[in-house]
């Protein structure tokens, strides 16, 4: 899959958006306002294809343990100071490793799926009128 065709895939579920609210290289895609999908565009264009996404706690570590290109985490930012995302939910997804596309698209559908079922009752209803 290529930074075109992840984009797509993304920008094509129900109620996602796309924003920058980081910085310019780091492209993040929404749904509802919520985070699902961070891709370092610079890394992208550098040859590394990462993608970070929110993935249920249990099943990423047995998905660490299987793949040598998902890890947990991702340093948000280049200084040494810079902060870290929660390995805990978010986790690096190295597409020139071992991750097919079709577990590829299953990890971003797992994420977005994650983030509308910890939806409040007012959201699932704007989501559901979408």
């Amino acid at each position: 899959m290529n930074i075109e065709q992840l984009r797509d895939y993304c920008i094509t579920k129900k109620g996602t958006t796309e924003e920058f609210p980081f910085d310019n290289d780091t492209l993040v895609m929404k749904v509802m306002g919520k985070m699902f999908a961070m891709i370092p565009l610079d890394r992208w264009e550098r040859g590394k294809e990462i993608t970070i996404l929110k993935l249920n706690p249990e099943w990423s570590l047995e998905l660490r343990d299987d793949y040598e290109g998902i890890l947990g985490g991702f340093q948000q930012g280049r200084k040494p100071d810079a902060r870290y995302v929660r390995t805990k939910h978010w986790n690096t997804v190295e597409m020139n490793k071992d991750v097919s596309d079709q577990l590829f698209r299953e990890l971003i559908d797992h994420s977005y799926n994650l983030v509308i079922a910890g939806f409040t009752k007012k959201m699932k209803a704007e989501y559901d009128a979408l």
